[in-house]
């Protein structure tokens, strides 16, 4: 039996850029997400096996600098789901490092690609 670590999952802290209230509300009622927990000025969300800690925080230069790379089944379905969100939604294309995707630039200013690998 093994006793090395195992790295199981991850679960990023994600600026809201202005309020927790409007940062949830975004995610819960346009991107599909769940809250799982919220206490004073943070929140866990979750959509499928997912999940992000929101931070309550108007630092625009945090929120600008972070992006997250999310791998979905069904890319085209959810490009349509998400594609007349109040965001800045990009082309569905395939890059140049071998994925086909597509990113969001969230309200708050951070940037979301989703992708799959065909």
């Amino acid at each position: 039996m093994s006793t090395e670590p195992t790295f199981l999952s991850n679960t990023p802290m994600i600026p809201t850029g202005g309020r927790l209230a409007d940062a949830l509300k975004f995610f819960t009622e346009q991107m599909g997400f769940s809250v799982l927990w919220q206490s004073g000025n943070i929140a866990g969300i979750r959509r499928d096996a997912v999940v992000f800690n929101l931070v309550e925080n108007d630092n625009r230069e945090w929120a600008r600098n972070a992006s997250f790379s999310i791998a979905v089944s069904y890319l085209d379905a959810l490009y349509e789901e998400y594609r007349s969100l109040h965001a800045k939604v990009g082309p569905l294309e395939m890059k140049p490092w071998g994925r086909r995707e597509f990113h969001m630039i969230l309200p708050s200013g951070v940037c979301l690609q989703f992708y799959t690998q065909d």
